[in-house]
C-alpha cells in the first residue's frame, strides 16, 4: 500500500472522497500566493496546444509529489501555506534564453511530444523572481488540435467546451484539476519522472453536459471539479474542468 503525498492532506481535505466543500478564507497572513507555471512557446516551432497543456497539467502536481514538497523537504515551506489558500496559479509564456533561466529556478519541467512547460515553487505575487517578471501572461494562443483516445488508466482532465480560455488560462485550470485528483485519489510522493503522466481532452457539450449532472447528482464519486474563483476570463463559479 502507498501513503498518500503528506503535502496533499491538506487538499485532500476539502477534495477526497466524503469531504465536505469549504469556503476558503483569505490567507491569514495577507500574503497572496501563486505558482507560476511557464509555458514554453518558441516561434517556430510551436507547440501542440494538447500536449503543451498536458505538460502543464503534470508540471503542477509533480511539485507537490516531490519529496522536497513533503514535511521536513525543502520546499515545503513554500508550497504548504499555498496548497492550504487557493491554489492560484498564474501561467506565463518563456522561449530561448528566458526559457532557459527559468530552468535555474526550483521546479519542475515535463515535456510532453516536444511540448514543455515548468512548474515553478508558488510565492507571493508581488516578488516573483525576476526571470519570471520578464515574462509575458499573454500571448500563449495556440490552435485547436485534435488529439487522439486517451488510454485506460490514464488520469484525464476535461475541459469545459462551453468556457473560452486562453491556453494560459487553460493551463492553469488543468493544473488545479490534476491537483485536486492526485489529493483525491491519494496519490503517493514521487520523483518528477515516476508522477503519473495527465491527459487533456475537451468533450463534447452534450458530453460535458452529462458529466456535470453525474457530478451533481453524486453519480460518479471517481470525478472531480475545478471551479473558478473568476478573476479572469470567467464567472465566478464556472467549472472550468473535470478530472477522472
Amino acid at each position: 500500500m502507498t501513503t498518500p503525498a503528506p503535502v496533499l492532506g491538506l487538499l485532500a481535505g476539502r477534495y477526497g472522497t466524503g469531504a465536505r466543500s469549504r469556503e476558503i478564507p483569505p490567507e491569514p497572513d495577507g500574503v497572496v500566493r501563486a505558482m507560476p507555471v511557464v509555458l514554453r512557446i518558441e516561434r517556430d516551432p510551436l507547440p501542440g496546444r494538447t500536449p503543451l497543456l498536458e505538460a502543464a497539467a503534470t508540471a503542477a502536481v509533480a511539485v507537490c509529489l516531490d519529496p522536497r514538497s513533503q514535511p521536513d523537504g525543502e520546499w515545503h515551506e513554500a508550497v504548504a501555506p499555498w496548497i492550504d489558500g487557493r491554489i492560484r496559479k498564474i501561467a506565463r509564456r518563456a522561449r530561448g534564453a528566458h526559457w532557459r533561466a527559468v530552468q535555474d529556478l526550483p521546479g519542475v519541467t515535463v515535456e510532453v511530444d516536444g511540448a514543455e512547460a515548468r512548474a515553478l515553487l508558488p510565492g507571493p505575487v508581488d516578488d516573483v523572481p525576476k526571470p519570471v517578471s520578464r515574462l509575458q501572461i499573454g500571448g500563449t494562443e495556440l490552435d485547436a488540435d485534435r488529439p487522439g483516445e486517451v488510454p485506460d488508466g490514464v488520469p484525464t482532465v476535461l475541459l469545459n467546451p462551453r468556457a473560452e480560455m486562453t491556453v494560459g488560462k487553460a493551463a492553469a485550470q488543468v493544473g488545479h484539476a490534476s491537483m485536486i485528483l492526485a489529493a483525491a485519489r491519494g496519490w503517493p510522493v514521487a520523483e518528477p519522472a515516476e508522477v503519473p503522466r495527465c491527459a487533456v481532452r475537451t468533450p463534447a457539450p452534450e458530453a460535458w453536459d452529462r458529466l456535470c449532472a453525474g457530478l451533481a447528482a453524486g453519480g460518479d464519486p471517481g470525478l472531480v471539479a475545478v471551479r473558478d474563483a473568476g478573476f479572469t476570463e470567467v464567472e465566478p463559479g464556472t467549472v472550468t474542468c473535470l478530472a477522472r
